[in-house]
C-alpha cells in the first residue's frame, strides 16, 4: 500500500490542518509588487491553462536537511511529493506551508530495492532516511496518527536525492534574499545530536507537534530497520556531541576501520 492510499481520505484535513499552522517563508526576495497586467494574465491562465503535473502533488512532509558538504548548513524542508509508483517519489521542497513560500529544492524517494540497483559511483548522492523517521523529525502534519505511521512505515528504508538551491535562512542564521550560488546537495541526519535542537523546537512549536512523542510512538518500526548506505557519512564532522539513534546502522560499518 503507497502513501497514496491515504490521500482521498486525509489530504483534505491534512491541508486543513497546516492552514491554520501557517509556517512562513524565511526570505522575501527584492522586485517591484506585481503590475496589473500580470495580475490580468495570472486570471487568465488559472481559466485557461491546465496544471496537471502538479495535480498530484498531495502528500506534505516536513524535515530537515544538512548539506553534505557543510552539515552545520542546516534548513528544515516542506515537502510536496507526488507517489509516482510504489517505488518512487519526487518532491518540491519549499520553506514553508504558506501561498507566499519559497521554493528552495527538489527530491527524489527511491525504495531500497530501486537503491541496490543504483551504480556504486551514484550511491554517494543518495541519503537513507530511517534515521530521519525513527528519530520523529519527519513528520506528515495534519493526518490522522494511524495513516502517518503506516506512511512512515512504507518508507523505512527507502533513500532521498536532495538539492536545495536557495537557502533561505534558518534559527538565528540569515538567509539570502536571492537562490545565489551552485546547487547544495543535501543528507540527513543519522544520529542524535546532529540536528541543531533550535531548527528542530521552532519546527515542534510552529506545527505544534512534539518530536520526541511521535519517535516514541516509532519504535515498532526498529525492526524494520536495516543497515543503510550512507548512515555514517557525516559522523564526527558536527559541532556537537552525537550518539547512535538505536536501530540506525551503516550497512558499511563492518568494513570501515
Amino acid at each position: 500500500m503507497t502513501m497514496k492510499t491515504y490521500l482521498p481520505l486525509y489530504g483534505a484535513l491534512s491541508l486543513f490542518a497546516v492552514s491554520f499552522s501557517g509556517f512562513a517563508e524565511k526570505a522575501s526576495p527584492p522586485g517591484e509588487n506585481k503590475s496589473t497586467t500580470t495580475h490580468v494574465l495570472e486570471s487568465g491562465a488559472a481559466l485557461l491553462q491546465s496544471k496537471s503535473p502538479l495535480s498530484d502533488f498531495d502528500i506534505y512532509l516536513v524535515g530537515f536537511h544538512p548539506m553534505k558538504d557543510n552539515p552545520e548548513n542546516q534548513m528544515e524542508a516542506h515537502h510536496y511529493c507526488h507517489q509516482v509508483n510504489q517505488d518512487f517519489a519526487q518532491c518540491v521542497l519549499f520553506d514553508g506551508n504558506t501561498k507566499n513560500a519559497n521554493m528552495t529544492g527538489v527530491e527524489y524517494i527511491i525504495s531500497e530495492k530501486l537503491f541496490a540497483t543504483l551504480p556504486q559511483e551514484e550511491r554517494q548522492y543518495w541519503h537513507p532516511h530511517n534515521g530521519e523517521i525513527l528519530s520523529g523529525q519527519l513528520i506528515a502534519p495534519g493526518i490522522p496518527k494511524m495513516a502517518e505511521h503506516r506512511l512512515m512505515k512504507d518508507k523505512m528504508n527507502s533513500y532521498g536525492k536532495t538539492w536545495h538551491v536557495w537557502h533561505t535562512g534558518a534559527p538565528g542564521e540569515q538567509g539570502t534574499a536571492l537562490p545565489l550560488g551552485p546547487p547544495m546537495l543535501a543528507w540527513s541526519f543519522s544520529r542524535d545530536g546532529e540536528a541543531k535542537p533550535e531548527l528542530v523546537s521552532e519546527r515542534d512549536k510552529k506545527l505544534n507537534v512534539n518530536t520526541q512523542e511521535i519517535r516514541k510512538s516509532r519504535e515498532d518500526l526498529r525492526e524494520l530497520a536495516k543497515p543503510q548506505s550512507g548512515v555514517d557519512a557525516l559522523n564526527g564532522q558536527y559541532k556537537r556531541p552525537t550518539q547512535p539513534i538505536p536501530g540506525v546502522t551503516d550497512s558499511d560499518a563492518k568494513t570501515n576501520p
